[in-house]
């Protein structure tokens, strides 16, 4: 990844909290027929490891986990972005010297890929994804795997692989207007506000300059 020192985020605190705020991953391996790229719902643990532990499941029928089982992968999770207009500038009108970008954040990381069969580890890691979902769906009554039949579960269980990866490099890029003075990443904020997209103008406003200011 191209990685301009003004949006490196090396803070491991700032990349585990995006990562628990966007937990829907790209699992990025390389097996027999090239690259290949599948989107899951990751597990952050940050106490196990140096750089913490990602924990997700497959279908047993997907072919991934026999392809790339104890081989380096990539992980992105991509979180807040958006189109940034020249006309959010309010140095614009002076020299137009602006023309339009996408600013986002967005994290790699790096590992090795474990599988895991036993019942326990799946029971367990799907109890604790549901747990954590349904409490963000704010439902009164959230939905519990105890709610389904016991053998049920049992059969989707069994039909689910469970992949770990230990994270050996986080890399982070946080392109926030950084690179801007400060009145123009804050109007670009401004901008963003309006449209809606509130988490990117947030970061935005609380990004602190690296150069440009």
């Amino acid at each position: 990844m191209y990685l301009p020192a003004a949006f490196e985020e090396r803070r491991p605190e700032v990349l585990h909290a995006l990562i628990a705020a966007h937990p829907l991953g790209t699992l990025v391996t390389h097996g027999p027929e090239g690259l290949d790229a599948n989107h899951l719902p990751f597990e952050l643990d940050t106490a196990q490891g140096s750089h913490g532990t990602l924990r997700a499941h497959v279908a047993r029928a997907n072919p991934v986990w026999q392809q790339a089982a104890d081989t380096a992968v990539l992980v992105i999770f991509q979180a807040a972005g958006g189109y940034i207009s020249p006309n959010w500038y309010p140095s614009k009108p002076e020299h137009h010297r602006h023309v339009p970008t996408w600013n986002y954040q967005v994290v790699h990381a790096h590992g090795v890929l474990r599988i895991h069969h036993d019942e326990r580890f799946l029971r367990g890691l799907v109890g604790r994804l549901t747990r954590e979902h349904e409490a963000r769906s704010q439902q009164p009554r959230p939905w519990r795997m105890g709610d389904a039949p016991s053998d049920y579960i049992a059969g989707m269980l069994q039909a689910i692989v469970g992949v770990e990866i230990d994270i050996t490099r986080l890399v982070g890029k946080c392109k926030l207007g950084q690179n801007r003075q400060a009145r123009d990443r804050l109007g670009a904020a401004d901008g963003l506000e309006r449209l809606g997209a509130n988490a990117l103008a947030h970061a935005m406003q609380s990004a602190g300059p690296k150069t440009g200011d």
